[in-house]
């Protein structure tokens, strides 16, 4: 794929969606934090589900912390691998709180020491919540890039690498959201809406999806 197909491709997801953000709901980097590390393996919708609850009750470094593991348990029941999740944000909470002076780091190297933090996390976090034009790569993410050409790689962090270099500057803040967005509902995994994509005409995926019968 070329400079000048992909500046389109970016064009038109940007015209579709001019001020694209996480489906998360927060309010400090702190829940964001949180929310991230409680969405690994688990929908956006049923984590906002969790923190409508958890974040009135306990929303900072503080609260959490106090609140503890055991605390945290009743909260996070309904989502995956809730058991870890609330080791980890309990633990995170009380670095932040023992480290950080209760703020969440801006630094890379201290975001992904705190646990529950992957390299995906703290690209979020650094992205969302403190502005920085990092591009977080998730399973939408990878799919998007691989199946369209935007971007390919063999691992997340090939095509991690390989966006940062290929999407101009004035996309880069924006890009991981757009493409998270376009693979959560339209170029979805089992069955991608080909027909009713904005980008159909400029994606190299060779087997697209064909138009029903009798739509339009």
């Amino acid at each position: 794929m070329n400079r000048d197909k992909r500046r389109l491709i970016f064009d038109r997801l940007r015209a579709a969606h001019p001020r694209p953000t996480t489906e998360l709901e927060y309010s400090t980097p702190f829940q964001l934090l949180v929310a991230v590390i409680l969405s690994a393996q688990s929908t956006d919708r049923g984590v906002n589900r969790v923190t409508r609850q958890l974040f009135p009750a306990a929303g900072t470094p503080e609260a959490i912390a106090t609140l503890g593991e055991q605390g945290l348990v009743p909260y996070l029941k309904t989502i995956g691998l809730w058991a870890n999740k609330a080791r980890n944000v309990a633990a995170t909470a009380r670095i932040i709180m023992e480290q950080h002076g209760g703020e969440v780091p801006r630094e890379r190297e201290a975001l992904e020491a705190l646990p529950g933090v992957g390299r995906k996390t703290a690209n979020v976090v650094l992205n969302t919540a403190f502005g920085e034009p990092t591009i977080a790569v998730d399973t939408h993410i990878f799919r998007v890039c691989n199946r369209t050409g935007i971007a390919p790689g063999r691992t997340v962090r090939a095509v991690e690498d390989r966006l940062l270099r290929v999407v101009e500057p004035e996309f880069r803040q924006d890009a991981h959201h757009w493409l998270i967005l376009h693979g959560r509902y339209v170029c979805k995994a089992r069955k991608p809406d080909c027909p009713g994509c904005l980008i159909a005409d400029l994606c190299e995926f060779r087997r697209k999806t064909p138009t029903e019968p009798g739509s339009r």
